[in-house]
Formats: C-alpha cells, structure tokens, sequence
C-alpha cells in the first residue's frame, strides 16, 4: 500500500478522502471496510475524489482508503475465454459461489484462477535474445484458441531458462531472463493498466472485411478487421440483436462482448444462447472463442465507465497475438451516461445535453485503440482490433452528442430505422442513411476472392434503390399505376432487393448466416433479372408478365431455400431465370 486515508464525503459512486498526498492520478484503491475497489480521479495535495467501481451503500464517514500503489489493471492469462466478468474483470461465476445470484462484495476475488493447471508447450530456446511481445510458449486455451504466452511489455533480455512442456499454474514461473546483470522471472500471469494503449511497431492499412454473414452489412455496408462501426438506432430498432449476430456469425478469431448498461435480459439471453451456438466454420462452441463483460443497468454506474476500457485491453492483449479480434459495446449511450452522472457528481461545467466537455476525447481515445497493427515482437506478426458500438439515442434523434462525436471518429455508420423495424424488417438498417467508408478498401479483396465484378453489381443495386426513394413520393400521390412500365419494374427490382436479400432471418438456420459467395450470386441473379426484365419491357412486355414468372418465387425463396454449401443451386435458378424470359421474349414476336 503506498498511501493511507479516509472517507470525508460520500456522494453515491463518488468519494472523497483525506490522507492521499503520496497518491497519483488513476491509483486503484480500496475503499472502507470492505475494501471498496476505485480509482483516484482528481488530486488537490491531500485531498482526493475517488471514483467507486461497486456500490457505496453503508459507507461511512472515516473508514480506511488504501492506495495500492498501482492503476486499475487487468489480469492477462489464459482462462480469460469462455469467461464472464463484470465491468472491472470480477468474475460473476466466482461471486455467484460466494455471494449468491445477487451481486454483493465479495473481496479478495481474482479475476483468474491461480490454482488451474494449464499445459505449457515452450517454443522459444534457452539463449535467445527476447525483446517484448515474443513468445515464449503456447497454451491450449480452448480447442479454438491456442493462447501465446509473451514476454510482458518493457521486458528484454537474454532467456536464461524455461520451463519444460508440462502443467503450471499462471502464478508458476515458466521463463527466466536475465535483464542488466539480473534475473527476472516471467510467469503467465501479467497485467495491464485498462487506460493505456498497448503499444505496437506500426499501424497497417486495413484491407481484409470482417465477414459477418449478414447480407446488408457484408455486400452494401462493409466493415474491415480493423475498422469501427456505430450501430445507432431508437429503442426496439433491433441494435442488440444486430450486435448479437455480429458477435455469432463474425470470422474475427477472438469475440469480446461487452455489456455496457443495458438490460439484465439482454446478457442473460446473451449468456444462455451463446454457449448452445456452434461456430459456422469450425463446429465448436461459440463461447470458446468469446469473452463476455456484463455490466448491465442495475449494476453500479460508474464501473459501466470502467467496462469499455476493460474489454479493449482485453482486446489489444489477444491482438497481440497476432488475432483479429471483434469487440462489441452495447451501448456507448449508457456508457457516455456513466460519464455524465460521475461528471454531475463532481460538480463539472456541462456542455451539451449534460454530458461532460471530455465526451468526444474519451470516445476518441477508444476507437483509436481499433486498427491493424505488426505487434511488438521479432516475428513479424500483425493483428487487428474491430469495435462496433450501439449508440442508443433518445426518441432516435441522431443529432444528440453522442451519435454525432461518434460518428466523428468511426468509418461505418449502420443507422437502423424505426419504421424498418415496425414492418419486421430486420436487420433494420436504412440502405439511404447508412454509409462504409471502406468500400474502396476492400475492394481488392472481393475481387480477388468472391468475384471481379462485385463492386460494379453493388453499385447498381444502390443505383435501384435509390431510383425506388426518388419514385416513393409520385407513388404517394397517384399510385404505381399511374407510373410507365419502366419505372415500375425499377419499383419491382427494389422490392425484390428489400425482401429477397436486405431482409435477413436470425432465426432462420439457412437465413442466420450468408457466406460471401452465396450473397454475390443472389445479389447477381437480382441485378441480371433487373436487365433481363428492363430488355423485355422495352419490347412491350407488360409488367405484370415480367412479375408473374414462375422464376420470381424462386427468387424470393433462395435466401432460405438454398443453404451456403449448395451454390450450384443458385446457378440452376440463374439458368432458369434466363430462360423463363426468353418465353416472355418469345411470346411478343
């Protein structure tokens, strides 16, 4: 302990204290009688304003503050996967056992087990010069995570010794440098302040798309590994779901989910539903590639400040690896609330809304932490952090502060609309407002591993659509009947792209997840039948011919009638297509 004071104010998840003149700024410390865990946010000589990560209810006047001498931190180890904190790396599994299913304190609870066993494989040799971020061994985490032990950061020297392939704990010694003279032991077992970025040798271009398997986000709105994504929406609009199938059906190697003031529900159906998932490519459960940071509403306010920070070290630890890992805020509107009460507590000059003037740097300072990167390390390995964050602005008005910083500093903007999610259109995001700033960048990949032309066919399906907005407002005022023949297919084509490929089933089997190349050729065999149907009608062909083929309730069905591994399917509907309008064709001569 480096400091010792007491409590002089209590105002809910703020404290102040007297004593903590050798204290610094972001110490940890344990405050009152059942050590209170916190973090020194403001500094006057002996004075200091704490910020309390769990609830002050029956602390009193002069109980103990203990400065620990160290930053709030998380514990880096394996056992982190499959695993489910709250908003400062408690483990609730553990605090259930000892506090029962109501969250109470439970002191002297680790975030990490330090009497498991795990099975170490030493790769790095006795003699090697080792610098931070090398590895010096490899860990079976889970059979879908093989966890690379590293040499901690700021560490370098000669590797004296290592241990033997066998069991240790993460407590265990496994390596021994020796650093100017003297040696140092590395266990696996470190630790990491949550406010400090971890560093890397040098940001990379992003140029891989995360794929996600949904249709909308995928083919029309992409996000690379690597990228930031907003995901703003009204209540009931469908943003924890999206984020939910983005976290299921995502290729990133590594999953964090992070809870951040929403509904206990919501993280129940999270917990209760992710470990009965298989992942698409690998069979396993999803729970062994995923990290789970509930921090719902009833749990104290100011550790949902706290859970952002604490899932992006996670996040950066497993990029050091050399993982692409996905991490998912639900949502940065609660979290930037936290930031509002604490700031109302402290008796700071709001700016707009209420919310603190420090609002954009804050969000600026954690998608920042997103990105591609060649870790620390002599082995030239890359990783990649993804952050989509919900924003959950009030009567869905995107003009309040948070949606508006946000959009400052994240380069996809999935807007979901309420009226999209009234008419059971899901995923919910508004092809008209919605936007990805990565489109150009991934580009290359598309072309290299799904098809050539799929920017062109993308394009033109955003040409239609757009053409079916501009058409909207003449239907309202005399009806699609009064509108050429031309102009309604433009408004047919529209629908068909809306229902038989916007519109995605989660609970589908087939539906849940569409592989690249199935949403190439359906996005493909909507755009050709457009052409197709534009040539007959050109010839005289009524509309309602061309919407009367036997082919269109095949297109309309192929979302859900032909699974990912059967795409020969989709090029026997194309033919079909081909051919059910060269009858038209045929029939006007």
């Amino acid at each position: 302990m480096t400091a010792k004071g007491s409590v002089i104010r209590v105002a809910g998840p703020v404290v102040e204290a007297k004593g903590l003149q050798d204290s610094v700024m972001h110490e940890m410390v344990e405050v009152g009688n059942d050590g209170l865990i916190g973090e020194i946010i403001r500094l006057e000589g002996e004075f200091a304003t704490i910020q309390v990560y769990q609830p002050t209810t029956g602390l009193k006047l002069n109980e103990p503050v203990l400065g620990t001498g160290s930053p709030l931190s998380v514990e880096l180890a394996p056992g982190l996967i499959g695993n489910v904190f709250d908003g400062i790396q408690r483990p609730l599994e553990s605090i259930r056992q000892i506090t029962g299913p109501f969250i109470k304190q439970a002191r002297g609870v680790t975030a990490l087990n330090r009497e498991k066993k795990w099975t170490f494989n030493p790769t790095a040799k006795v003699g090697a010069h080792l610098i931070g971020g090398d590895i010096l061994g490899t860990v079976q985490e889970t059979d879908l995570v093989e966890h690379r032990v590293m040499v901690p950061i700021g560490l370098q020297g000669k590797l004296t010794k290592i241990a033997s392939k066998g069991d240790y704990t993460i407590v265990e010694t496994i390596a021994t440098l020796e650093v100017d003279g003297k040696n140092a032991d590395v266990q696996m077992l470190q630790k990491w302040p949550v406010r400090t970025p971890r560093p890397n040798t040098k940001r990379l271009f992003a140029t891989v798309p995360l794929i996600t398997g949904q249709r909308v986000i995928d083919t029309f709105f992409p996000i690379a590994k690597g990228g930031s994504a907003a995901i703003p929406g009204p209540f009931g609009a469908g943003k924890t779901v999206t984020q939910q199938q983005l976290a299921k059906w995502s290729d990133a190697n590594i999953v964090i989910y992070v809870g951040c003031g929403e509904r206990g529900n919501e993280m129940v159906d999270v917990l209760d539903s992710f470990p009965k998932l298989l992942d698409p490519t690998t069979g396993h459960p999803l729970m062994e590639r995923t990290i789970l940071v509930a921090n719902t509403s009833n749990m104290p306010v100011s550790a949902r400040e706290a859970s952002i920070y604490t899932g992006i070290a996670l996040a950066e630890y497993y990029r050091d690896m050399g993982y692409a890992v996905a991490l998912m805020a639900d949502s940065t509107s609660r979290w930037a609330e936290a930031l509002r009460e604490v700031s109302g507590r402290l008796e700071e000059m709001p700016a707009e809304e209420g919310f603190p003037s420090y609002l954009p740097s804050r969000l600026a300072e954690f998608y920042e932490r997103t990105g591609v990167v060649e870790t620390l390390g002599q082995d030239d390995r890359t990783g990649s952090i993804c952050a989509i964050g919900a924003v959950s602005p009030p009567g869905g008005d995107f003009s309040e502060p948070v949606t508006q910083h946000t959009k400052r500093f994240t380069r996809v903007f999935w807007a979901l609309d309420a009226e999209l999610a009234d008419a059971r259109h899901y995923p919910s995001i508004n092809w008209m407002t919605s936007y990805s700033g990565y489109i150009a960048d991934l580009a290359g990949w598309w072309h290299n591993n799904v098809d050539e032309k799929w920017n062109g066919y993308r394009e033109e399906a955003m040409r239609i659509l757009q053409a079916e907005e501009e058409l909207r407002n003449i239907v309202k005022l005399v009806g699609p009947e009064a509108l050429p023949d031309k102009q309604r297919l433009i408004l047919e084509t529209a629908r068909v792209l809306r229902i038989a490929f916007l519109q995605q089933n989660a609970l589908d089997p087939i539906d849940t997840y569409c592989s690249p190349q199935k949403q190439f050729k359906m996005l493909k065999i909507i755009v050709d039948f457009h052409h197709l149907a534009d040539g007959v009608v050109s010839k005289g062909a009524p509309i309602f011919k061309v919407t009367e083929l036997p082919v269109m309730e095949d297109i309309m069905r192929m979302k859900s009638g032909i699974p990912n591994d059967q795409l020969d399917k989709l090029e026997e509907l194309e033919k079909k297509m081909h051919a059910n309008i060269e009858l038209l064709e045929a029939s006007l001569r």
